[in-house]
């Protein structure tokens, strides 16, 4: 902070210099040199006092003037005497040697502290320790073992990964223990999981066990458009943790410059590539990095170089995984401690209803529901607040601004009938939750199907039975509608059927015709063999037709299912719209009434319940998220069924 204000203060008092020496005093009217001599004989100039060649004066009338000498004149001082015109001599000014040589060189001093300015930006803002000559060095941020206040005891629902890591919290501890059995603990240990579980916090807690120093970087901050300065930083990095040791390294998002070599732009001589090479090789080289730990972390351990996993490096994996639903009440309790809840807070009731919420969904689910309570100037956060948060991560915030006309209404109510009723009855598939026809994100009306307990896998006759409530919707607004009268509305529904179908016959391998094959290939990035998009592999034109039929086969096979199911049950169909025109938003109990040919009887408001939480079947408190349930690709089925 002082270098940066003595720059700037040595940069103002050489510009206040160079006004003073440059500013133009003005004294009076500019005349030439003949128009001076002529005023002089016709007796109007009164004074003239001069400084050098330059000839200031006062004409009889009072105005004053200036002129400039242009050859020196020996008949001026006479012609002024002989013309009664007082005369002043000045000592002309004369700017010594180091005000000459400072003027001078001002132009490159100011060049030269213009880039020194970019130069300390470039390093990650102005003052501090970064500077021109520290563009190499590391960027980790170092957290002594006091500063350190996370523990196990933060970090719940993930039981297992814990335990693997344990290992590591007696080893920083008593290090002696292992080495006398001539036992090396692993390096590097590589924390896998999906965004959100807590491989960070757990990374935390693991310094925060053992109390010793924690170096915290990102993998990011290690590549920078020159070559050759993220290997530097590598090295700067484990030179520093050399003088903490024992200490742990946390590389955060370590995919960001680990990925696997040779399938970039740019060959073996890139910058995140030699970056790479230099942690390799300081990982498990010629060094000695005893006490030393790298942690890393990363939701993409397919694209991670071969070299990066072999032992001696991050040879040991600890998956965070989703937490069940043991670990969500345990989460649910740990954000809760910074919250006034209710009494009638119940966290096993929402960890029940939250199946493949990961603990950053929960903390924000908590967060959400305190701020409901704050809008409604609530002292405590209840139930009530926690149901609303739910909803609106699983479904999308209301919106109560957005008009629609009755006929839009209707259909939209027809709609999300249709998916309602054809998934109710269909075997293997979800109980439905709550219907609403209240606009949520884009729209326009949403079915909620929730889960009864933690699933990992789906069944060919539960697949069968989605792709049939998919197109509940679409039929009901044929049935009602027309042909012609059918809306765009439907249009995710047919995505989302189709891929289930594709899936089915190409990567699931549940198609009879074609057998238990895989006929699809990953990519990501431009090359195979990475969980990421789906292509075709190279198929037979007669392989690819018999996909294309079979694929066609299945959706109109559950499409003309789920017609019969509707038709068989028009009147729930009828009953089911009223309901939510007159209600916009059904719950479980309510479509029980409608189911048995009853009509629904009125919500209940969260006051008239006790505590067990809303009128809902147990365990069907949680969305649908095929996302969550099983492999990113299989469904990518959103919370609910949204239109």
């Amino acid at each position: 902070m002082a270098k940066n204000f003595l720059l700037w203060a040595v940069i103002a008092a050489v510009l206040m210099m160079v006004f003073n020496n440059f500013q133009n005093v003005s004294r009076g009217t500019t005349l030439s040199y003949s128009e001076f001599i002529t005023a002089v004989g016709n007796g109007q100039v009164e004074k003239v006092t001069i400084s050098g060649q330059t000839i200031a004066g006062v004409s009889t009338g009072g105005g004053s003037f200036e002129t400039v000498l242009p050859v020196y004149d020996d008949k001026l001082i006479d012609t002024l005497l002989n013309n009664n015109v007082q005369i002043v001599g000045e000592k002309p000014e004369k700017q010594g040697f180091f005000t000459q040589l400072l003027l001078a060189s001002l132009p490159i001093l100011i060049i030269i502290a213009v880039f020194m300015l970019f130069m300390r930006q470039m390093q990650g803002g102005g003052g501090g320790k970064g500077g021109p000559m520290a563009f190499g060095k590391s960027k980790a941020k170092l957290l002594s073992e006091d500063q350190i206040k996370t523990t196990f005891e933060d970090v719940a629902g993930c039981d297992e990964a814990k335990e693997d890591v344990k290992e590591l919290v007696e080893f920083l501890r008593d290090p002696g223990k292992y080495q006398r059995l001539g036992g090396k603990i692993p390096r590097g240990v590589l924390m896998v999981g999906q965004p959100g579980t807590g491989k960070t916090l757990l990374a935390k807690a693991i310094a925060g066990e053992a109390r010793v120093p924690f170096f915290s970087i990102s993998g990011s901050d290690f590549v920078e458009m020159f070559v050759g300065v993220g290997a530097s930083r590598v090295r700067d990095m484990f030179e520093q943790a050399k003088k903490q040791a024992p200490c742990i390294i946390f590389i955060d998002e370590i995919d960001a410059v680990g990925r696997s070599r040779g399938v970039g732009i740019g060959g073996g001589n890139d910058e995140r590539e030699q970056t790479l090479n230099q942690l390799l090789v300081e990982m498990d080289g010629f060094e000695v990095n005893d006490g030393i730990i790298v942690i890393a972390a990363t939701n993409r351990p397919d694209v991670l170089d071969p070299a990066l996993l072999r032992p001696g490096r991050f040879d040991r994996q600890v998956v965070v995984g989703l937490p069940d639903i043991r670990g969500r009440e345990q989460i649910l309790g740990v954000h809760m401690r910074k919250v006034p809840v209710a009494k009638d807070v119940n966290a096993s009731l929402i960890a029940r209803g939250t199946p493949g919420f990961s603990g950053a969904d929960l903390a924000n689910l908590v967060n959400e529901a305190a701020l409901f309570a704050a809008r409604s100037n609530r002292n405590l956060v209840t139930m009530e607040e926690f149901e609303k948060a739910k909803d609106k991560i699983l479904m999308g915030a209301e919106r109560k601004t957005m008009v629609m006309s009755e006929k839009e209404k209707t259909n939209t109510a027809y709609h999300e009938a249709g998916h309602a009723i054809v998934g109710r009855l269909m075997p293997e598939h979800d109980p439905v939750y709550k219907v609403s026809i209240i606009p949520r994100g884009r729209a326009l009306g949403v079915t909620m199907f929730l889960p009864e307990e933690d699933r990992h896998s789906i069944s060919k006759r539960g697949i069968e039975s989605n792709i049939c409530s998919l197109y509940g919707g679409r039929i009901a607004e044929e049935m009602t509608l027309g042909k012609d009268g059918v809306t765009t509305g439907a249009s995710n529904d047919i995505e989302r059927a189709t891929k289930y179908a594709r899936n089915y016959v190409t990567k699931w391998g549940l198609s009879d015709k074609l057998g238990a094959q895989l006929y699809t290939e990953e990519e990501q990035n431009g090359y195979l063999g990475s969980a990421g998009g789906h292509q075709m592999a190279h198929l037979s034109d007669e392989t690819a037709r018999l996909i294309d039929a079979e694929v066609k086969e299945l959706l109109d096979r559950c499409y003309q299912r789920a017609t019969r199911i509707l038709e068989e049950n028009r009147d729930k169909l009828e009953l089911m719209k009223d309901a939510l025109m007159e209600y916009e938003t059904i719950d479980a109990d309510q479509i029980d009434d409608i189911m048995h040919g009853k009509t629904p009887r009125p919500p209940k408001a969260w006051s008239d319940n006790d505590s067990s939480g809303p009128a809902a079947p147990a365990g069907e408190e949680a969305s649908h998220d095929m996302a969550r349930d099983t492999d990113d690709d299989a469904e990518g089925h959103p919370a609910g069924e949204k239109h």
